[in-house]
């Protein structure tokens, strides 16, 4: 399945006000990177979120929510989220929030 380009757009509209923020294709999908840090990313369906281990571990509570694994090695402070979890506008921009808030935190690369 190819990476969904209506909810790359989507994300793109959504962070042109913030400053930082780059798009990259990377791991079969496509990622947007906070002054050099993955902060939010699609594959496949899904919506990738980087936003450490103890908001992860609140959010894999979630229904539609699961551990960003890939690969067959979950990746620790980040989640993948089902397209039900982010339907509309206000339930994309809410989580897209959320992994701002974590990788704003972390120094630029």
């Amino acid at each position: 399945m190819a990476t969904d380009d209506a909810v790359v757009q989507r994300i793109s509209q959504l962070l042109r006000p913030f400053h930082g923020f780059e798009q990259k294709t990377m791991f079969g999908g496509v990622g947007f990177l906070l002054f050099g840090n993955m902060c939010v990313g699609v594959w496949k369906e899904f919506l990738i979120l980087r936003v450490g281990p103890k908001t992860a571990n609140e959010l894999l509570k979630k229904p539609n929510m699961r551990p960003f694994d890939i690969t067959g090695r979950p990746m620790k402070g980040w989640v993948m989220a089902d397209q039900e979890a982010y339907e509309s506008d206000e339930q994309l921009d809410r989580l897209i929030h959320v992994a701002i808030a974590f990788v704003q935190t972390l120094p630029p690369k």
